[in-house]
């Protein structure tokens, strides 16, 4: 999917500037050791800049703080999930104050979970012990 220009100088932009939240998640979920997937932070797709994304389990995380819950917010998320599932990506939403609170906990449930939704490999797993919650 071609990325508009703004977007991408607004992804570039948000990188700079990420939230205290999003900063600490960032410090769990990146490195590249093996058998960990790979995060990339203020990913654009289309016209919307993910707070981070996993390509291979099509996994977007984004990180809500309180305004989320207010005015034309939760219609806009609305849209934005539904923009990412036409296109097969599924929206993991965490609250902020719980990644303030425990970042490494919150971050490593997250890479289990992308982890256990990545496409298949050659070896055998176990069935996910998860039933689609949040985090």
């Amino acid at each position: 999917m071609r990325v508009q220009s703004n977007t991408l100088k607004r992804a570039r932009q948000l990188r700079k500037n990420m939230s205290l939240p999003e900063v600490m998640l960032w410090k769990v979920l990146r490195g590249r050791e093996p058998g960990k997937p790979v995060f990339r932070r203020q990913h654009p797709i289309g016209p919307y800049v993910l707070d981070f994304f996993c390509a291979s389990a099509a996994l977007c995380i984004e990180v809500d703080g309180g305004s989320h819950g207010f005015g034309d917010r939760p219609q806009a998320d609305a849209r934005r999930d539904a923009f990412l599932r036409s296109l097969g990506i599924r929206t993991v939403r965490c609250v902020a104050s719980e990644v303030i609170s425990d970042a490494h906990g919150v971050g490593m449930g997250l890479i289990q979970f992308a982890c256990e939704t990545s496409a298949p490999s050659t070896a055998s797993r176990s069935p996910s012990p998860m039933n689609g919650g949040g985090f």
